[in-house]
């Protein structure tokens, strides 16, 4: 058994980096141009979840994704220490190719380019595949289970909602401080 080297630990970070800053750009332009006919489109979809993604404004969008920056640094980090055989790690690196595969699902669903996708499809998803093959080829993958895909995708969801509350709560808080 080998160590994986910093390429597939440390470049989980450069990987997201790159993907995030594709969003950092589009997000908030492009929720303003699409919600109103995103909002026709799908009827199903509860008003308070147009009403949130409206009120996404640039700076508390760069401030979530400082929050994800942290914890993906922190994972990247602990991945590189344990030669990529933390658990820790490759949750996030499962949890960031399911991201991504979700961002090509969503463009799939509109019917059109979605932010986060073209970095999805040249970047997330391949990092993802070939870090993970890198693993293996070192001896320190473990395997995935299903459980450890529902693990990574509650993951991912419960740090988007936690960035992005935070974000929220420091953005309004500095603007009702002014």
């Amino acid at each position: 058994m080998d160590d994986a080297d910093a390429r597939v630990t440390l470049g989980l970070l450069g990987a997201w980096a790159l993907h995030d800053a594709e969003e950092v750009v589009m997000v908030p332009r492009w929720l303003r141009a699409h919600v109103p006919k995103l909002r026709e489109r799908f009827p199903g979809v509860p008003d308070r979840v147009w009403r949130r993604l409206e009120s996404i404004d640039e700076h508390e969008f760069r401030v979530a994704v400082t929050g994800m920056g942290v914890l993906i640094a922190a994972s990247a980090a602990h991945g590189h220490r344990t030669g990529g055989r933390s658990a820790a790690y490759q949750t996030a690196l499962l949890a960031f190719g399911l991201h991504g595969a979700g961002h090509l699902a969503l463009s799939g669903a509109v019917r059109g380019y979605t932010p986060g996708a073209a970095t999805s499809a040249m970047v997330v998803v391949p990092f993802t595949l070939w870090a993970r093959n890198e693993l293996r080829r070192a001896g320190v993958l473990r395997s995935t289970r299903t459980r450890d895909i529902v693990w990574g995708v509650a993951l991912t969801a419960a740090a988007l909602t936690a960035t992005h509350t935070l974000a929220q709560r420091l953005t309004h808080g500095r603007q009702r401080n002014r």
